[in-house]
């Protein structure tokens, strides 16, 4: 190699330290340690509610991260005094069901408002599309209102069928519609498929990445939901796993090591949904999500 090196006269070029030079520039570097400490930041309230929530009722005051003396007192102090898991199986109901029925109804609409030719189609979509410019508190006392003369206070109807429509859904999956090629609409139509069976059979498959992406916004928002359940629920046997824990926190305002224990358990689910599925997320948002 050296000879060669010599009989050309031009020195090889230092390939790898010069991509390590080329990556570390002042400008990244300071990006870097601005998202360290953003990241830092964001995480902390996290990782100080799962330590705390060790702690006992002494320590949990302190200025320690870490609990002197780790307990599960207070796990069981929340499953068996108060009824945590019938706040935990409120919310898991309403976020299961809202999530399917929703991800069926949506996909329908979206299908027809992306696929279909008919009278009308951009000014439905434009009219649902601007639905998303309304804030939630605008519309709260309306719905509330709604919901009141329809009869579905205090009852599981009255938690699930308001939060199933959502425009967010629609567009989302519209525009991934708008994406599917043609090609495969037309050979099912020749082969004389009606349209449900196109959807049902060519097109809801297809859609597998982006309604994983949407059951998982779907049951978050609605596994976290405060505000409308807090609205119209006042029996307390229908109360979801938020309003059970403002409730708790009413209750033990100077015990903040078992608020704590019950809000760790109340984001489990979020935290096991995100790190399964964050690839579908991503990658449903980045490749199809906003074409």
């Amino acid at each position: 190699m050296a000879s060669s090196a010599l009989t050309t006269g031009r020195p090889r070029a230092p390939r790898v330290r010069r991509g390590r030079d080329r990556r570390w520039t002042p400008r990244t570097t300071v990006l870097v340690i601005v998202g360290v400490v953003i990241a830092l930041i964001t995480i902390f309230p996290l990782v100080y509610m799962v330590t705390s929530s060790f702690k006992t009722a002494e320590d949990v005051n302190g200025t320690a991260l870490l609990p002197p003396n780790p307990t599960l007192d207070n796990f069981a102090y929340v499953f068996t005094e108060v009824p945590f898991l019938r706040y935990l199986f409120n919310s898991f109901f309403v976020s299961a069901v809202v999530t399917v029925v929703a991800l069926f109804f949506h996909s329908m609409a979206a299908y027809a408002l992306a696929r279909l030719k008919f009278k009308g189609r951009e000014t439905v979509f434009l009219i649902i599309f601007s639905t998303l410019l309304v804030s939630a508190p605008v519309i709260l006392i309306p719905s509330f209102v709604v919901v009141r003369t329809l009869g579905m206070l205090d009852s599981y109807a009255g938690l699930i069928i308001p939060s199933i429509f959502s425009a967010f859904g629609i567009f989302l999956l519209r525009q991934f519609y708008l994406g599917l090629p043609n090609e495969l609409e037309e050979a099912a139509l020749v082969d004389g498929a009606s349209y449900w069976r196109i959807y049902w059979s060519v097109v809801l498959p297809l859609s597998r990445p982006i309604l994983a992406a949407l059951s998982v916004f779907f049951f978050l928002a609605n596994w976290n939901a405060f505000v409308w359940p807090l609205t119209i629920t006042s029996n307390p046997d229908l109360r979801v796993v938020q309003v059970g824990i403002s409730t708790f926190q009413q209750q033990y305002a100077s015990d903040w090591n078992y608020v704590l224990a019950a809000s760790t358990v109340a984001a489990l689910p979020t935290l096991l949904l995100f790190f399964f599925f964050q690839k579908q997320i991503v990658e449903s948002i980045k490749t199809s999500g906003f074409k």
